[in-house]
């Protein structure tokens, strides 16, 4: 009965969520698009992805790298995660992200890649609006190595560093950012707050000094620098529902991006088994993110070797459908 009464309650908000957006505060939208290197924002975390991005507070496990590093040191075996998302536009955006925890199990070192790629596309000029015959390329990628330490029982920090180089046409720009989070444990039904700030960093340029015409134009002297798209997180997660090998845990979270207007996420994950974990989840003050997100993860074999298999949908008025798939298995092998 209270599981039923829990779920109702909770689909209640997630139909209502739309009104309530309207009520709360919306400053900073004037600071879209402000910040470069906007694929960073991409969220691979499978997990996260399937509770609308109320990742700071999870539990952790190998996709926390993406997130926020601190969960990592929950990870106690050597492990790999892999996910891609289809951001649509034949657009392929994909994480690798090696986990290797310590013999004491305190410490979790991570390598960490991050890949978008656009594939070819044509240039074009005002001069040839048909183009001109010649194909470009992009390129986002970062690479970067994590360490995430459990300092006590309770509490936990995370750390990434990474470097980053764009490819655009003929022009390119490398540079390096920061992810930093902090995780604390309570004993009072799983609850866990944290603290993360993804990508931050100085500001960088492309570099290069091609023009596809010449034709009553100035050389290239200097692109305009532009900022890391930086954004701040604050997050609760707890059990709100448990019974046996069964649990509902709910995530709340605040972000504070530099580039735009705060943003609310509520997410669910109801872990029917130790093989079987459905969420849901909302965003609430972000733009063409009017329904639920929804997400799947199940327990398989390959051959001796369990491994998880994730998915995750988000509906937006813009993109359609933006997806994510991942897997996650124990580098181990199991007896």
């Amino acid at each position: 009965m209270k599981k039923a009464y829990f779920l109702a309650v909770f689909t209640a908000l997630l139909a209502a969520a739309p009104a309530f957006g309207q009520l709360l505060p919306s400053y900073g939208g004037e600071r879209a698009g402000a910040s470069a290197l906007s694929f960073l924002k991409n969220d691979l975390h499978v997990g996260s992805v399937g509770m609308a991005g109320a990742h700071a507070a999870q539990v952790g496990n190998p996709y926390s790298w993406n997130g926020n590093p601190a969960g990592a040191s929950d990870v106690h075996e050597r492990s790999l995660a892999l996910s891609n998302g289809f951001v649509g536009g034949g657009v392929q955006h994909s994480l690798l992200a090696l986990t290797l925890p310590t013999k004491d199990k305190t410490t979790s070192i991570g390598l960490i890649g991050n890949v978008l790629q656009t594939g070819a596309f044509e240039e074009r000029t005002e001069f040839q609006p048909e183009g001109t015959g010649r194909l470009l390329y992009g390129t986002h990628a970062s690479l970067g190595v994590g360490l995430a330490r459990r300092l006590s029982e309770q509490f936990s920090m995370g750390l990434v560093l990474k470097g980053i180089h764009e490819v655009v046409g003929d022009y390119r720009n490398t540079t390096a950012g920061v992810d930093l989070g902090f995780l604390y444990r309570t004993d009072v039904r799983g609850l866990q707050f944290a603290v993360a700030l993804r990508n931050f960093g100085g500001s960088s340029a492309l570099q290069g000094d091609f023009l596809a015409s010449l034709f009553n134009r100035t050389p290239v002297t200097g692109l305009n620098k532009n900022t890391f798209p930086t954004e701040f997180c604050m997050g609760v997660n707890g059990i709100a529902w448990e019974r046996g090998k069964q649990n509902v845990r709910v995530g709340i979270q605040l972000n504070h991006p530099n580039d735009n207007a705060e943003n609310y996420r509520i997410g669910l994950e109801y872990t029917a088994n130790d093989r079987l974990v459905v969420r849901t989840g909302v965003a609430l003050q972000v733009a063409g993110r009017t329904w639920p997100a929804l997400g799947l993860s199940a327990k398989a074999r390959l051959g001796r070797q369990p491994i998880w298999l994730d998915y995750a949908a988000t509906p937006t008025a813009f993109t359609g459908m933006a997806s994510v798939v991942g897997l996650r298995l124990p580098l181990t092998l199991q007896n």
